[in-house]
C-alpha cells in the first residue's frame, strides 16, 4: 500500500450520521449510520486504491453511537506516514461512542410496592423510582466478583449513569467508613500460601448491620489489613446475636483491626438506598430502584453493557481518534496493542468499569487459587485481568504495546481501575517505546480497584508522561515499572488522601528498573498526616531515580518527600520544597531492621531480587552492563550466605535543594549505619527565599532571589510551565 500524492475524488471523506444508512455511499449528503460500516468502507477502498495524500477522514455527526461489540481497528484499517486514517467529529458536534444503553426517563415509574417501601426511610419513599430493565431489552446484568490487591481486575457489573455521572450502588455509610471490630478469625492468608479459602469473621460495631441479616449478595469494600491493599469481598453471613460478620472469601493478607485504615463500606443493599444518586438492582425481577439526584424527566440515563473495550486498536498504525467521547462500558474505554504512531487527541474517556485508556496486553492466570508468589499465567488481549501479578513474576514482559503512540490533550475520569496505562518498548533489551501521554487531565480514577491502579501507570522502556494534571484520589497518581521513562511538567495534587504506605509517585522491588527521570513537576497538597505517606516513593531496593527541578508544596508526607527502603543512586537535586511536615529525604536500612527476616528470600539462591537481576534480565551482560555499570556490584557477597551489597544503601544524594520549613536537618537516616545519603549545598530556611508570590503560591523565583546567593549554580525552576497548556484540542 502506498500514499498517492494526488487527490482522488470521493476518497478522502466518509460521513456518519445517526440518520444515515449503512447502504448509502458515505458522502456528506448520503452518510452512513454506524462506525462499523465506515470501517468496512475504508477496507474496501484500500483493497482497490492507494491511500490519497492526507489520508482518509471519517466525519461523525452529533449523537450517541452505541456499540454492542468492540469497534476493532487492526492492520487492515491502518494509515501510512502522511496518510493517516482519522476518526473525528464534525465541527461543533458532540459525539459519544458508548458501550451502554440509554433508558428513556418515561420508562421510570414511582415505586408503590409496600414490601419495598417499608424497608426504606420516609424521605426515600417520596423520591424512589423504578424501571424494569427486561422491558428495555436489558437482560445481562453482569455479575459482582471479588477484586482487589493481588486479584485479577474484572469487568464491572451493570452500572448506572445519570447526566454523564456514575451513580452510587446503595451503600452504608453514605460517607466515610466502618471500622473493623474485634477479629475472631482472620481467615486464610493467601499471601503466605494458605489456600484453604477460609473467609474471616469479625465483630461489627455499628448496630445497623443487624438489619441486613439473612440478605444475600452483600459486599464489603475496604482495606482489611494493610492500608495499601484494597479488596471487594462478599458477605457469607451476619449474626445479629453475636454481632459478627463472616466473609465468604479470604483477603490476601487476612483481616485485622485496630488501625485507622482498617475499615470498609457495605454495598449492594436495598435497605441503604437513602440518598440522592443511590440505586439498587433486584437481579431476580430485573427492577432497578433509583433516587434521582435531579429532575428525572429531563435527564440522560444510561446503563453500561459492553465488557470488551469500546474501541480497540490492535496492530493498527497511523490512526487518529480525535474529539470523541468514549464512555459507559463495563471494561476498558480504548485499548491499544501493537502497531505504531496511533494518536488519541482531544478525546474524553469516562464512565467505564476498568481503565480509561489501556496500552498493551493484560494476563489471565492458569489457576484460580494462585497468589502473588506462586502466580503463573499467560498474556491476553483486550483484558486487564492478572496484569499486576504477571508483571510481578515476569518483570521484563513485553506487553506488545507498540511504539510511538501518543495520547494528547484528553480528559479521563470516573473510571473504575485507573486512568491511563502506558506501556511500550523492551525492558529486557532496553529499546525505547517512545509512547507518551501529554497534556491530559486525569481524575476520579479509582471507583473500583484502588492500590496500584493509578492516574497513569507505566511500564516497559523509554516512555514519557508530560504536562498532565492528575488529582482527586485516595491513592497513587503515577505507578512505575521499567526503565528510562521521563516524567516532566506535570501538576499532581490531592492524591493519596486516604490510604497508607502510598505516595503520589511510586516505584519498587526491582533494582533493574533504572534511568527514570522526574523533572519540572509540581506536587502539592498530597498525602494524609494520619497515614504513612511519602512523596516520591522509591520502595524496597529501588535504584537510579533522578529528581530534578520539581516543586513540592504542602505535602503531608510524614515519611519524607523522598523515601526509600535501601535505595541506590537516588538523586534529588535543584528542587524547591515548601512546608514539608517532616524530612525532605528519608532512607531506611530496612534489611537490617523490619525486613531482616526477608534477606534470604530477596538475595538468596532463589531470591526475588536475584531472579529479577539474573533471569528476568541479565544485569551483568549487554545491554545492562554497559547502560548501568553502577548496578554491577549489587549481588556481590559481603558475608557469605548472609549479606550482599544490595542490602546497604549507596549513591544517594540530596544536593542543592531549597527547603522552606520542615526539619532543620532535611535528611532522616533510619536503621543504622547502612542507611546513607549525601547531603550538601542545601538551603534550609524558614523564610521566603525569593518567590514571586509566596502567599498566593507562585513559586517562580525572582531574578534576585536569595537562593541564588545561597546555592551557587542553582538553576531556575520553570514553575510557570508545569501542568496543562492550551492547544488546538484544549482551550
Amino acid at each position: 500500500m502506498t500514499c498517492l500524492l494526488t487527490r482522488l475524488a470521493n476518497a478522502q471523506d466518509i460521513y456518519i450520521d445517526k440518520k444515515g444508512n449503512d447502504k448509502y455511499p458515505g458522502t456528506k449528503d448520503q452518510p452512513l449510520a454506524t462506525l462499523q460500516a465506515a470501517r468496512e468502507r475504508i477496507r474496501k477502498f484500500k483493497s482497490l486504491h492507494d491511500l490519497p495524500k492526507g489520508g482518509i477522514t471519517v466525519w461523525i455527526n452529533e449523537g450517541n453511537y452505541n456499540q454492542g461489540a468492540s469497534l476493532v481497528l487492526d492492520e487492515k484499517d491502518s494509515g501510512l506516514p502522511g496518510c493517516p486514517i482519522t476518526w473525528t467529529t464534525i465541527k461543533g458536534a458532540k459525539v459519544n461512542i458508548t458501550g451502554g444503553i440509554n433508558i428513556p426517563a418515561g420508562k421510570f415509574r414511582q415505586v408503590n410496592s409496600k414490601s419495598i417501601l417499608d424497608r426504606l426511610t420516609k424521605e426515600t419513599r417520596k423520591n424512589l423510582w423504578q424501571v424494569n430493565l427486561n422491558e428495555s431489552g436489558i437482560h445481562d446484568y453482569g455479575k459482582h466478583q471479588q477484586f482487589g490487591h493481588g486479584l485479577p481486575v474484572v469487568p464491572a457489573p451493570l452500572e448506572l449513569y445519570f447526566n454523564d455521572n456514575p451513580m452510587v450502588l446503595a451503600r452504608y455509610p453514605n460517607d466515610g467508613y466502618l471500622k473493623i471490630g474485634k477479629v475472631i478469625d482472620k481467615g486464610s492468608v493467601p499471601r503466605i500460601g494458605d489456600k484453604s479459602g477460609r473467609g474471616a469473621k469479625f465483630m461489627y460495631e455499628d448496630p445497623r448491620h443487624s438489619k441486613w441479616a439473612g440478605q444475600k449478595d452483600i459486599w464489603l469494600q475496604g482495606t482489611f489489613n494493610y492500608g495499601f491493599a484494597d479488596d471487594y469481598i462478599p458477605v457469607d453471613t451476619i449474626d445479629p446475636v453475636r454481632n459478627t460478620i463472616k466473609l465468604s472469601n479470604p483477603h490476601l493478607y487476612g483481616v485485622a483491626s485496630g488501625k485507622d485504615f482498617q475499615h470498609y463500606i457495605a454495598t449492594n443493599i436495598l435497605d441503604e438506598l437513602d440518598a440522592p444518586g443511590e440505586w439498587y438492582l433486584d437481579r431476580k425481577t430485573g427492577i432497578l430502584y433509583f433516587w434521582p439526584p435531579a429532575n428525572l424527566q429531563t435527564a440522560n440515563i444510561t446503563v453500561s453493557m459492553l465488557e470488551d473495550p469500546i474501541i480497540s486498536l490492535e496492530g493498527a498504525s497511523y490512526i487518529t481518534l480525535n474529539g470523541l467521547t468514549v464512555e459507559t462500558g463495563r471494561g476498558i474505554g480504548i485499548y491499544i496493542e501493537r502497531g505504531n504512531n496511533n494518536l488519541i487527541t482531544g478525546c474524553t474517556v469516562r464512565n467505564v468499569g476498568t481503565s480509561g485508556i489501556f496500552m498493551g496486553q493484560g494476563a489471565t492466570q492458569y489457576a484460580d487459587d494462585t497468589s502473588i508468589d506462586d502466580y503463573d499465567g499467560t498474556p491476553v488481549s483486550r483484558q486487564i485481568g492478572s496484569l499486576s501479578n504477571h508483571l510481578y513474576t515476569y518483570t521484563s514482559w513485553d506487553r506488545l504495546a507498540g511504539h510511538d503512540h501518543g495520547i494528547i490533550s484528553c480528559d479521563v475520569y470516573n473510571t473504575g481501575s485507573g486512568g491511563i496505562y502506558l506501556s511500550g518498548g523492551s525492558k529486557r533489551k532496553l529499546i525505547k517505546g517512545n509512547n507518551y501521554v501529554d497534556n491530559c487531565k486525569i481524575h476520579d480514577y479509582n471507583r473500583r480497584n484502588k492500590n496500584s491502579w493509578s492516574g497513569i501507570n507505566v511500564d516497559g522502556c523509554g516512555n514519557k508522561i508530560s504536562h498532565c494534571e492528575i488529582y482527586n484520589s485516595d491513592w497513587q497518581a503515577i505507578f512505575v515499572h521499567g526503565n528510562d521513562h521521563v516524567f516532566e511538567y506535570n501538576n499532581i495534587h490531592d492524591v493519596t488522601l486516604n490510604s497508607d504506605d502510598t505516595s503520589p509517585w511510586y516505584i519498587g522491588r526491582d533494582p533493574s528498573d533504572r534511568g527514570n527521570i522526574i523533572r519540572y513537576n509540581y506536587f502539592h497538597h498530597c498525602g494524609n498526616p494520619n497515614r504513612m505517606n511519602m512523596g516520591i516513593y522509591c520502595d524496597d531496593s529501588s535504584t537510579d531515580v533522578y529528581i530534578f527541578g520539581n516543586v513540592f508544596n504542602d505535602m503531608s508526607t510524614n515519611h519524607g518527600v523522598l523515601f526509600s527502603n535501601t535505595g541506590w543512586d537516588l538523586v534529588m537535586k535543584n528542587n524547591i520544597v515548601v512546608n514539608p511536615i517532616s524530612y525532605t529525604a528519608a532512607i531506611s536500612a530496612h534489611y537490617y531492621t523490619w525486613a531482616a527476616n526477608e534477606v534470604e528470600e530477596m538475595f538468596g539462591k532463589d531470591g526475588l531480587l536475584r531472579k529479577r537481576l539474573t533471569q528476568n534480565i541479565r544485569f551483568n551482560e549487554s545491554p545492562y552492563a554497559e547502560r548501568y555499570p553502577s548496578l554491577l556490584p549489587y549481588l556481590d557477597t559481603i558475608v557469605a550466605g548472609k549479606e550482599w551489597a544490595g542490602m546497604r544503601s549507596r549513591g544517594n544524594a540530596l544536593i542543592r535543594n531549597v527547603i522552606v520549613g520542615g526539619a532543620d536537618n532535611p535528611v532522616n537516616l533510619m536503621g543504622g549505619e547502612y542507611a546513607t545519603m549525601k547531603s550538601e549545598q542545601n538551603f534550609v530556611t524558614k523564610e521566603d527565599p525569593g518567590f514571586v508570590d509566596f502567599k498566593n503560591g507562585n513559586f517562580m523565583l525572582k531574578p534576585d532571589a536569595k537562593v541564588f546567593q545561597m546555592i551557587p549554580g542553582f538553576e531556575l525552576v520553570p514553575f510557570d510551565k508545569m501542568g496543562l497548556y492550551k492547544d488546538e484540542y484544549r482551550n
